[in-house]
């Protein structure tokens, strides 16, 4: 894919490398990237209130924007065997928040900041397996960018348009609860499978 990628980009205009690469991005999120659905998705859960939501994912973005950025443009490098487990223990490590504490705490943006610099570290990996036209890497870098923040705003916005008006309402704690426990079971096996399974 990614070989199929780099030469349909070069053979583009710039505008057509924008678009192709926004798709690229927002794909990667929705529909293929599961354990990036599910973190966002912990996120959410959180809090469903505008402004901790915006506090998070705005650490999200600029944290995952910076490794991406200077990853692809090689200032940055981490093999992949320790970026994949942390991406799957940050997604558990969020979840079993929203189990243990009723609100989002203070230092959930600190948190979600630091986790999102290994989620950008592996959004570079999946970029350079596209393949990057050697002569509009930024264009493509930041339409890529772009297109994972569509995938993940889309992911927030469809959540909170369905859910926000049942906040308060005597079910969806436990909502939250169970959704918390099923994505924080999937990511430690996503762990365990990635630590000792080479998966």
């Amino acid at each position: 894919m990614g070989e199929r990628v780099l030469e349909t980009a070069v053979e583009q205009t710039v505008w057509d490398v924008i678009a192709l690469y926004l798709r690229q991005g927002y794909v990667h999120i929705l529909p293929m990237g599961l354990d990036h659905i599910l973190f966002v998705l912990a996120l959410f859960f959180a809090s469903t209130r505008i402004k901790p939501l915006i506090w998070q994912i705005s650490a999200f973005t600029l944290a995952h924007t910076l490794t991406l950025g200077l990853a692809t443009l090689g200032y940055v490098t981490l093999d992949p065997a320790i970026v994949e487990p942390i991406i799957a223990l940050s997604i558990a490590f969020v979840a079993i928040e929203n189990l243990v504490f009723k609100d989002m705490t203070r230092w959930r943006p600190a948190i979600v900041f630091a986790f999102g610099l290994f989620h950008g570290l592996g959004f570079a990996g999946v970029l350079s397996d596209y393949g990057l036209p050697q002569d509009q890497i930024l264009p493509s870098l930041l339409s890529f960018n772009v297109g994972v923040e569509a995938g993940q705003l889309t992911i927030v916005g469809v959540c909170w348009l369905v859910l926000h008006r049942f906040a308060d309402t005597s079910w969806y704690p436990r909502l939250v609860r169970i959704a918390s426990a099923a994505i924080a079971l999937m990511a430690i096996w996503w762990t365990i499978e990635r630590v000792f399974l080479g998966g």
